[in-house]
């Protein structure tokens, strides 16, 4: 028991909405957390206010705060006991364009100080840009968890080529080893090969001399494929991403 308390001394966080006493300024809230935790905690709370950007108004109100700046405090709160392993569920929601932007700035910050972020959300594209690994939960079990990287290579369902001389390419296609399910649709081919195959295909046509325009993968998004592994169930209570 005394090694899971100790171990909890390293990890900080939030769940959707922090709450703060709204007739109190930012610092003066900082102040009151700080006190509960342990004595360094009250001597970080300029830093914190720094770290989130919020110094300038840190004598303001909190009740006159707009949502993203009560999440920002609520990240300050939890960096106050300089911890290890932060816990963001949902940082952005309710934000604005322009606060989603700056909170998921701040979250990369924090990363690259070296922090251990653990984001729970429902925004595929913010997971995309912000996670390296990931872990997809349906009805509380964990149906992946692993590098998100290697999860969007799976994504990958089929090749498509362009070329001005797309009959020409066609026969490359249907002469070329691990070159499958060729079809032609104008100047637009498309197929389905793995890695190597399209590596060997890519340089078939240049010796064949025939003029590529494009050739791209085409793949399936980070959201189709969490909504291929939860169900595509409509409610959000038993399906979530786990990033970090």
């Amino acid at each position: 028991m005394v090694d899971g308390v100790k171990a909890l001394q390293s990890v900080a966080g939030f769940v959707e909405g922090p709450r703060f006493y709204p007739y109190l300024s930012g610092r003066r809230n900082l102040r009151l957390l700080a006190d509960f935790d342990e004595p360094s905690s009250r001597s970080r709370i300029e830093e914190v206010l720094e770290t989130v950007e919020l110094r300038d108004r840190a004598k303001d109100k909190v009740g006159g705060y707009s949502h993203g700046m009560r999440q920002r405090l609520g990240i300050a709160a939890s960096l106050l006991r300089q911890p290890r392993l932060l816990l963001l569920d949902e940082p952005a929601t309710g934000l604005d364009p322009a606060g989603m932007r700056d909170m998921r700035d701040l979250v990369r910050r924090l990363a690259g100080d070296g922090i251990t972020i653990l984001l729970s959300s429902h925004l595929m594209y913010e997971v995309e840009e912000l996670c390296n690994r990931v872990a997809i939960i349906r009805n509380g079990s964990i149906v992946y968890e692993g590098m998100l990287r290697e999860l969007l290579a799976t994504a990958t369902t089929g090749y498509r080529l362009r070329s001005r001389e797309p009959e020409r390419a066609r026969t490359v296609c249907l002469n070329q080893a691990g070159i499958e399910n060729v079809s032609l649709d104008g100047d637009e081919l498309r197929f389905s090969a793995d890695e190597d195959a399209v590596a060997a295909l890519s340089i078939a046509l240049g010796q064949a001399r025939v003029p590529i325009t494009q050739l791209v993968a085409e793949t399936a998004s980070l959201e189709d494929l969490f909504l291929g592994m939860t169900g595509g169930d409509s409610s959000d209570h038993d399906r979530e991403a786990v990033a970090s």
